[in-house]
């Protein structure tokens, strides 16, 4: 029965119902033309885990400035010249269907230099190189993610992903180790939590009312503290303005990093948490349907797949067939990458996940 679970449609409190309980995960891989165009090789690969039953097929990142670009080949939202590539896959996710998101980003302090010159941070940041935004400059990028997602409901997806986790600069905004400001996004939690809040309301305010919004937070690792994130977590799931949480844990089953808080697993301190009607979700190592069965049954209303489905383009549909089902064992062949919609671009980028990709094949 717990795996039947996954196969359950799930409402969302704005939009389309998800039609199980998987969400793709926004995978980073490199496909897209220099200028953040989407490429057919990124339609490809998307589509092709539209097709195989996920509930949400998620964009990669795609940023929201040019300033913000955090990889080579980076999916862009920015510009409308990016409009024509994103409405072609809204409507090829759609005709799967498959709810679409686009996640919106921006990596701040994590912007290679070689691609954005000077990258940029709440504040200096001697150690990378990073200038701190003026406070003019945080409220054109509060804008900047509004503009994308409504760039985003013009190519006709369901919704947006913001993301808050993984270092990038809305997790910057919310670490005090990082965000040394002192005007109203700078000292106390709330400030620090103040962009993002500002950029969910933004978006409630300038898109449809049945546009889909979710947020992506972590709550360990560059700076974060976690019972800090569980308070935003908290918050946002008050406020009700959002759709669903998506928690990204590295590992669903491990426990907190912080000695002051183990004894239980980490999701619990977010699958405890009230959420009205916003739904939750988590990501980390799910690779079997028992695993993914599992995050249900502690409390979660999906589950967020990455490795699983970048080794099976039609994960979903693999675990409807077998409630035992198990991802195919590591390292794998070059060939099964690219049988499973890879590009040659995007093998290359899994290289840099030790163990992933075979090393005595080439390419």
């Amino acid at each position: 029965m717990a795996v039947n679970n996954l196969l359950e449609p799930l409402t969302l409190t704005r939009g389309p119902a998800m039609k199980n309980r998987f969400m793709l995960a926004p995978l980073t891989n490199q496909q897209s033309h220099a200028d953040g165009r989407l490429s057919d090789a990124e339609h490809h690969w998307l589509t092709m885990r539209a097709k195989g039953g996920f509930g949400i097929t998620m964009t990669a990142a795609a940023h929201v400035q040019a300033v913000g670009q955090g990889f080579e080949g980076q999916l862009g939202v920015f510009d409308d010249a990016q409009l024509e590539g994103l409405t072609k896959l809204a409507d090829a996710i759609r005709a799967a269907g498959s709810i679409s998101s686009v996640q919106l980003h921006h990596a701040g302090n994590r912007s290679p230099k070689e691609l954005v010159g000077t990258p940029v941070c709440p504040s200096d940041d001697p150690e990378t190189g990073a200038r701190g935004l003026t406070l003019a400059e945080v409220e054109q990028l509060r804008d900047d993610f509004i503009a994308a997602a409504r760039r985003a409901e013009q190519a006709g997806f369901d919704g947006v992903e913001i993301h808050g986790a993984h270092g990038y600069i809305l997790a910057q905004f919310l670490s005090a180790e990082i965000n040394k400001r002192d005007d109203r996004y700078g000292g106390s939690l709330e400030n620090r939590a103040r962009l993002i809040f500002e950029i969910i309301d933004g978006i409630r305010a300038t898109c449809g009312k049945n546009f889909q919004v979710g947020l992506r937070l972590s709550p360990e690792r560059f700076g974060l503290k976690l019972a800090e994130i569980r308070d935003v977590a908290a918050d946002v799931l008050r406020r009700g303005d959002i759709d669903y949480l998506d928690m990204s844990l590295w590992d669903v089953t491990k426990e907190p990093y912080e000695e002051a808080h183990q004894g239980r697993s980490l999701m619990s301190y977010f699958t405890e948490l009230p959420r009205g009607d916003v739904r939750l979700g988590a990501a980390g190592k799910v690779m079997t349907a028992r695993e993914a069965a599992d995050v249900l049954a502690a409390g979660c209303d999906f589950v967020v797949i990455g490795r699983g489905a970048i080794l099976r383009h039609d994960f979903p549909e693999r675990v409807r067939q077998d409630a035992d089902y198990v991802s195919p064992a590591l390292p794998v062949t070059v060939q099964h990458l690219l049988d499973e919609g890879l590009s040659p671009q995007f093998v290359e980028y899994m290289r840099n996940w030790k163990g992933f990709v075979a090393e005595d094949v080439a390419a």
